[in-house]
């Protein structure tokens, strides 16, 4: 299933998700966030399972929804236009944005643990573009 969260707090770790099928709402528990509870704001779009929990619908497996992000510079556009100078595409993988933010992520972490939650978001969403710009990740 997919919609729109209404609010999450991410201390006490739960909040609502409205149904995009106009159905009650969803209640959402940090537990079942596959990504970093920190990324799930008022707004942002995500697809989980329906599941009954005690007290009515419960989502379970919440995963964000990525909407691809324009190119916001020349540079990154005049990439995306020119052919690879070289063959070796053949031997690389090509990430989904999601398997590249966690890489990144990761490596930003393990790099320098000083970073707040803001940095490091907007590191790796420039990295994100950058990164399909040149077409190593999905623009999905």
């Amino acid at each position: 299933m997919t919609g729109k969260i209404l609010r999450f707090d991410e201390v006490r770790g739960y909040g609502f998700i409205a149904p995009d099928e106009g159905d009650e709402d969803v209640f959402m528990h940090a537990n079942d966030l596959l990504e970093e509870k920190y990324l799930y704001q008022a707004g942002r779009r995500v697809e989980y399972f329906l599941e009954s929990g005690d007290k009515g619908p419960k989502a379970g497996e919440i995963r964000l929804m990525r909407q691809p992000a324009p190119p916001t510079s020349r540079v990154l556009q005049s990439a995306a236009a020119q052919p690879a100078a070289h063959d070796d595409d053949a031997d690389c993988d090509v990430l989904t944005p999601l398997d590249f933010q966690s890489e990144v992520t990761e490596a930003l972490i393990e790099a320098d643990g000083t970073l707040t939650a803001a940095q490091l978001q907007h590191v790796r969403q420039r990295l994100l573009r950058l990164a399909q710009g040149h077409g190593w990740v999905d623009s999905a």
